[in-house]
């Protein structure tokens, strides 16, 4: 057992949670059922493949994915894959940190999400903190998708956004989206949760993670919410180096958060501004003096001091500070408190150094991963957009965006499996499909096929699928035909898509083109549809 002390003085024993990662090996059953909730155990049911759960001892709930293994599984390392890209390619990430104070989701995040801004983004990473976790309602958030989500998805999803994954420790959420176009080359997701709230055991301070290969780049986001109160910037800093040295990955080549390429750190990191008085602060953000504040931030005092911190960076805070408001309104704190105004609410990242950083190097706006093995393939990072959104009032907080664009060259692009049906589709007939694996990846006979209508939310969001072969894995460029029972086919009809989804992976591995299901006379029959005769209907 290792032992991490802080420098305020608390210590907390580094316990290995294999315990918690403990996985039940299910066995296929054509009559399965879905079984109750075990305190201590991951449950899959196999009626839906990606349902599984943990209930841990102190009572504290959360969803995870946890790949599971079937009869046989094939190849140790995923291959760099065959198709090169030769020149660099540009994706957009939109990033937004938001502590909602337990309020429900507005109506519109389209500012939120900047939609109408042009190009439009590739990736959706949304971190929110104090998301409702009253005992009643986070049982209910496990059993179906939390508000928060469920406005994010509807709002995303009508314009070719896929939830990747996401992550619920209590009231901290993380979400990733992207589009559709990508999601055959996120591979390798994993999510993580570490607690820091009394002293470790309870979850309403800590860190949530996401990690995953983005086209064989590997990258971490990191969703904290760390210790309040203007006294506590020594406690802040301990958590935030506890949180980054506590966080594991069942990953060989990156173990741990900082193993990765590029890492994402957003949340309510709680930092205050220190020494100034009221008046000051208020009085500064009013004449729009924002850089009288700025050598008081605690996170920037912080990071003068503490080098793993200097290893982070952050855009210039030209933003008026984002805590505390009266609800529904661009007012500071008019409470009996009175809080002082503060940039609460950050979003830094941190390039994998080759090299320890250099004291000279001030540049705060772009950043090239140097990590050793891959000049050929290196990764840009430049932050286009660093600021606040006042127009949304539900919380004490207003949220946080931030816009990068990273310039990469793609290690693949090539799916690792291709699919595709065959024939026509309809409820009136058995329906056929094929896939191919098109390169060598850890495969496993728990894989399975879900038919998804176009404009699909999640991986989850499938209406039917079927299980790999069952038999044998396949081989390299082996076409293999699945059969799809007609009950199992959408009686009405319309646009829809097939998804390889790997268990190991925990993504989607290949996606088909759109296609067409056509309405099937049984829709007619049972009245689902009114019958046409000579063009009118009956």
């Amino acid at each position: 057992m290792l032992r991490f002390k802080s420098r305020a003085g608390c210590e907390w024993d580094l316990v290995p949670r294999a315990a918690e990662r403990k996985v039940r090996e299910p066995k296929k059953s054509t009559n399965s059922q879905t079984t109750g909730l075990t305190v201590g155990k991951q449950i899959q049911s196999l009626d839906s493949p990606l349902e599984s759960f943990v209930i841990c001892g102190q009572g504290v709930c959360s969803f995870f994915q946890t790949p599971q293994h079937r009869d046989k599984d094939k190849g140790e390392n995923m291959s760099a894959g065959r198709g090169r890209s030769g020149g660099k390619d540009k994706c957009r990430l939109h990033m937004v940190t938001w502590n909602v104070a337990s309020a429900e989701p507005p109506e519109d995040i389209t500012s939120l999400l900047q939609l109408d801004v042009q190009p439009p983004a590739d990736l959706y990473v949304i971190g929110l903190q104090e998301v409702n976790a009253t005992p009643v309602r986070f049982i209910s958030d496990m059993l179906v998708e939390d508000s928060w989500s469920h406005v994010f998805m509807d709002t995303l999803a009508p314009r070719g956004f896929v939830k990747v994954t996401s992550i619920r420790m209590q009231g901290l959420l993380l979400l990733v989206f992207a589009k559709q176009i990508h999601l055959p080359f996120i591979r390798k997701i994993q999510t993580n949760y570490i607690r820091t709230g009394i002293f470790g055991y309870w979850g309403n301070k800590g860190g949530v993670s996401v990690r995953f290969s983005f086209y064989g780049h590997m990258v971490c986001f990191l969703n904290c919410h760390l210790a309040a109160h203007m006294n506590y910037a020594l406690e802040r800093v301990d958590e935030f180096e506890y949180i980054l040295e506590s966080q594991d990955f069942d990953i060989s080549d990156t173990p741990n958060v900082l193993d990765h390429k590029v890492v994402f750190c957003l949340g309510d990191l709680n930092f205050r501004i220190a020494d100034h008085g009221l008046h000051f602060i208020r009085s500064s953000i009013n004449s729009g003096r924002l850089n009288l504040l700025w050598t008081k931030d605690q996170l920037t005092m912080m990071k003068k001091k503490e080098p793993f911190l200097q290893e982070f960076e952050e855009g210039p805070l030209n933003f008026k500070p984002t805590y505390k408001f009266d609800r529904n309104s661009d007012t500071y704190d008019t409470s009996g408190k009175k809080r002082k105004p503060a940039w609460t609410d950050r979003i830094l990242w941190r390039i994998k150094p080759k090299t320890l950083p250099s004291e000279d190097d001030d540049d705060e706006k772009a950043s090239t991963s140097t990590d050793d093995g891959l000049d050929d393939y290196p990764l840009l990072v430049t932050q286009d957009k660093y600021t606040s959104d006042m127009s949304y009032g539900v919380s004490d907080h207003k949220p946080v965006i931030a816009t990068f664009s990273l310039e990469l060259r793609k290690c693949f692009d090539i799916p690792l499996v291709h699919i595709s049906p065959v024939g026509v589709w309809s409820a009136d007939q058995d329906a056929l499909l094929t896939y191919t694996v098109q390169e060598d990846f850890m495969s496993s006979t728990w894989d399975w096929i879900g038919l998804y209508k176009v404009g699909f939310k999640s991986a989850s969001d499938y209406e039917t699928f079927v299980w790999v072969r069952e038999n044998d894995l396949p081989e390299i460029n082996e076409v293999i035909q699945i059969s799809v029972d007609k009950d199992e086919i959408p009686l009405l009809g319309g646009q829809y898509l097939l998804g390889y989804f790997s268990t190991n992976m925990q993504s989607i591995l290949g996606l088909s083109a759109n296609f067409q299901i056509l309405e099937s006379k049984r829709a007619v029959m049972e009245g689902l549809v009114p019958e046409n005769v000579n063009g009118v209907n009956k």
